[in-house]
This record gives C-alpha cells, sequence and structure tokens, in this order.
C-alpha cells in the first residue's frame, strides 16, 4: 500500500467521481480507476459504491477513510519536519482546543512567534476533550488545551495562567433572565443545553448537585456557534463557559452561576515525544507566559 495510493483514494472520496478526481490528480480515469480496483484487491473489500454519475463510500471505505488522511497527514508533516534547516526555524504546529476564550493569550504566543519567525505555521482545530485527546494520541495534534482533569501519566504539560468560569447564555426572554446570577439549583429543573462531556467530570457533577440522568438535558452541543442557536429559538438555557459570546445587540443574554465553579487550563503533548524546533520554541514561550502571569 503506497502513499500515493492512499492520496488517490482520499481524491475520489472527495470528489465522489471519478473524472474529477482524475483531472485533479492530472491522471487518465483508466489508470485512477485501475488503482482503486487494485486496492480494493490488495485488502479483499469492496470501498466504493460505483453509481452513475457518483461514487460514495461502503462502511469499510469509510472507516479505510480516516485512516488514510491519518496516515497521510502524518507522512507529509514528516516530511515537512526532515526539510526543516538550522538556519531557519519553520514547520507546522498542530494545536487541539476545546472553545475557550482564553485562547487569545495562546494566539498572542504563536503570533509573537510567527513575527520573528515567518516559515513557522500554527493549525488551530477545535473539538471536544475525547475527539481531542484521541488525535493527540495518534500524533495528529503536536499540542492540545484541555479544560480540567486528564490523565497525566500519558502527558507532558504546562497548567496555563488562567480559568475559565461556568455560566449560562439564554434569550432575554427565558425566565431565569431576570436575574442577575444563578444558582445551580435555579436549574435543575430546567431545559438544559449542555456540552458532550459537560457531565462525564466529577468535580462539575459535585459542583452542579445533580447527576445528569437526574436533569432535563433537552439537547448538547459540541461547538458554541450551534448551541447560541438553540439559545435565540428558545429552546432551553445553555451552560457554557463566559465570555465565549457576545451578547450586545441580540435577544440573548448571559449570567454567571454561583457557587462560582472555575476550570484550569492546561497545554498538553505527548509524553516521550520527539519535538521539532519550532515546538520547542512554542513550549519555551507557553513557559514564559506562565512566568509573567
Amino acid at each position: 500500500m503506497e502513499l500515493r495510493v492512499l492520496e488517490y483514494f482520499l481524491a475520489v472520496a472527495r470528489e465522489q467521481n471519478i473524472s474529477r478526481a482524475a483531472e485533479y490528480l492530472h491522471l487518465t480515469q483508466p489508470t485512477l480507476s485501475r488503482q482503486l480496483k487494485e486496492l480494493e484487491g490488495e485488502f479483499g473489500k469492496q470501498l466504493f459504491i460505483r453509481g452513475k454519475r457518483s461514487i460514495t463510500l461502503t462502511e469499510a471505505g469509510l472507516y479505510f477513510r480516516k485512516h488514510a488522511e491519518e496516515i497521510v497527514s502524518l507522512a507529509h508533516r514528516t516530511e515537512a519536519e526532515m526539510r526543516n534547516t538550522d538556519e531557519n526555524l519553520v514547520g507546522d504546529i498542530y494545536i487541539g482546543t476545546g472553545e475557550s476564550s482564553s485562547i487569545r493569550n495562546i494566539i498572542r504566543v504563536a503570533h509573537q512567534i510567527q513575527n520573528e519567525n515567518p516559515g513557522v505555521h500554527f493549525h488551530i482545530i477545535s473539538g471536544d476533550s475525547a475527539d481531542l485527546v484521541d488525535r493527540l494520541e495518534k500524533g495528529l495534534f503536536d499540542f492540545c488545551i484541555l479544560f480540567g482533569d486528564f490523565d497525566q501519566s500519558k502527558f507532558d504539560y504546562i497548567l496555563l495562567p488562567f480559568t475559565e468560569k461556568w455560566g449560562v447564555l439564554m434569550s432575554k426572554s427565558a425566565e431565569l433572565a431576570a436575574k442577575d446570577t444563578i444558582e445551580t439549583k435555579d436549574l435543575w429543573d430546567k431545559p438544559l443545553i449542555t456540552s458532550r462531556q459537560a457531565f462525564h467530570s466529577a468535580p462539575f457533577v459535585n459542583w452542579f448537585g445533580q447527576e445528569a440522568e437526574e436533569l432535563n438535558i433537552v439537547n448538547t452541543y459540541n461547538l458554541i456557534y450551534n448551541a447560541t442557536i438553540m439559545a435565540d429559538e428558545s429552546m432551553g438555557y445553555v451552560l457554557a463557559l463566559a465570555d465565549l459570546v457576545n451578547t450586545e445587540g441580540t435577544d440573548l443574554c448571559f449570567r454567571p452561576i454561583l457557587p462560582e465553579y472555575s476550570i484550569p487550563l492546561s497545554l498538553v503533548w505527548k509524553k516521550y515525544r520527539l519535538q521539532t524546533k519550532a515546538s520547542e520554541k512554542f513550549i519555551e514561550a507557553i513557559y514564559k507566559l506562565t512566568e509573567v502571569k
């Protein structure tokens, strides 16, 4: 199984059409079709369902696509790093993170590094903790910014000098919008919209005072934008971190929750990972950030 064949497969999966994929790859259509047939023969599995106008992936094809993307990504990153030189600091740094206003501090560090080293490029990918850790362990991220507790036996980390606080995002017409602050017990009987992982944390559950199954969780979200729309449509009360949504000039409002609950943030990376020079520069800058604070 060659890297170029994986790239052929991914092009067809993306274009969903042999002709368009062949044009993109600068190949003839028969050549591309033959490569795909040989790939299916190598695995003894059908990867594509070939329709008259489009191609879709089988269940095996969907599984293979995920891992093919990971393999190709790692190969390209390795090739780029091997071309690094001592004269110029260059390279790509991939950071997975949840949504947080504190990320601005990390972005400022990245910007400073880029000003001094234009060949360094940062890629910031949002997600929830489970997805981020999975991709970090597979080597698809160089770093993650994780909220709260994590398995410290697997990772090296820097505890960042800022925290995030929980609150409630809601429509201004909601019953609790009249209050300046919300107590956790005020929400026990209300329709709640929460992030997918919020109630899997023991400290969070202890603070909130109720187990997830005892609450009226009507919806969950991954990224805050969709949760904002749900709040705007009065579907429920969104449990969210402060300062993520600018409610000025909207029909939404945000209220802090009492008792106050703050969660720490950590920059995390795999133990025993051989860092690139660009990553070492980034770690050094983050350490300086903690010293300033």
